[in-house]
């Protein structure tokens, strides 16, 4: 038998492999809903809380990006089959997500250099992405038409899009010699996002007047609908809380306007949403179980207190404040629920996978 390191076996090892083949492209999911609770925390002032959930989400992002490399590294045919397929393509967004939302909450500790290096990283990607994935995902070559295959997971390309914007701003109060330059970053990719977020609220629209929709189909990510409109309050919020800087100046009460529309239409969302929820698992009776998409539900929850939160005192909205605040406690309840059905999901995995590998 070769040898692994710390005793593990060929079967961990083989199990292990086919696991990181598997991996879902939108678990990163969970460093963001993780990430934004934790902001949401602190500036609620329950720092010792926020700060344990600081901790967990630089780990899983750590563990996510140790993931991508294993599959860049070993699997890469699975990796360009994700990246063909328009039904998950759209989650690999919520890698350049999670490294803007783990660096917005680093800055708020002081860690600047690591939240720059972040935004860097996560913008050069943004880039490569944004032209990348609706190509080999959606214009490629492939059966058309291709609009049968839209979901929730498309509202990640606008979540991406608007977390560089919120790093960007996050960082703009610290880098006086950059401003102009962080401000330009701000608006011109919060105004991508919006144009982003029409254009795939008309793609989803389309699918779900063209096609049967059947209860399997909507799943957890349909969320992310809300919380693309909610990160996007929260990125217009940041923005006008901004120095005067060019960019800035010519744009802020357009963003601090729309900003407001974006917010009341993420709240006229959440109803609805939890009436798909209810047809989906209570008329249909589809099994409500963990799966890696349920963290596509969290973090909208997260992101609309924080959002409402920020927005109440960037325009003086105390009401949207409020709700804000009141949410930040739904949104934690939930992740705490998920949280303890994924290590239970986990852990089943790991003794179904011990009882069935060679003695």
């Amino acid at each position: 038998m070769p040898g692994y390191p710390g005793g593990v076996t060929a079967s961990t090892a083989s199990w292990l492999d086919q696991s990181v083949r598997t991996f879902a492209p939108g678990y990163p999911a969970l460093v963001m809903a993780t990430g934004i609770i934790s902001v949401g925390l602190e500036l609620r002032g329950h720092a010792t809380a926020s700060r344990g959930m600081m901790v967990l989400g630089i780990a899983a992002l750590c563990v996510h990006a140790l993931v991508l490399a294993w599959r860049v590294v070993r699997h890469r045919d699975a990796l360009a089959a994700d990246l063909r397929n328009p039904g998950v393509a759209f989650g690999f967004f919520t890698v350049i997500a999670a490294m803007n939302v783990t660096g917005v909450r680093l800055a708020m500790a002081g860690h600047l250099a690591w939240t720059a290096a972040l935004l860097a990283a996560s913008g050069a990607l943004w880039l490569v992405a944004g032209y990348v994935i609706p190509w080999t995902a959606v214009l490629g070559p492939r059966p058309r038409p291709g609009l049968e295959s839209a979901n929730g997971t498309w509202f990640t390309w606008v979540v991406g899009s608007q977390s560089v914007a919120v790093a960007a701003a996050a960082l703009e109060p610290h880098y006086h010699g950059l401003r102009d330059v962080l401000a330009v970053v701000a608006v011109v990719s919060w105004s991508v996002g919006v144009f982003l977020y029409g254009s795939a609220g008309v793609f989803v629209a389309l699918r779900l007047m063209l096609y049967d929709l059947r209860p399997a189909d909507l799943t957890p990510p349909y969320w992310v609908s809300m919380g693309a409109a909610a990160i996007t309050v929260l990125a217009g919020a940041r923005i006008v809380e901004m120095a005067d800087a060019p960019m800035v100046a010519a744009t802020r009460a357009l963003i601090a306007g729309i900003a407001v529309v974006f917010w009341a239409f993420a709240t006229w969302l959440i109803p609805v949403l939890v009436a798909a929820g209810w047809w989906r698992h209570v008329r249909h009776r589809q099994p409500l179980a963990y799966e890696p998409t349920l963290w596509s539900m969290i973090f909208p929850l997260g992101m609309y207190a924080v959002a409402g939160i920020y927005l109440g005192e960037a325009d003086h909205l105390p009401l949207v404040g409020a709700v804000g605040a009141v949410e930040l406690w739904v949104a934690l309840g939930a992740w705490m629920i998920t949280f303890g059905a994924m290590l239970r999901h986990l852990a089943i995995a790991w003794v179904a996978h011990r009882r069935g590998a060679p003695a």
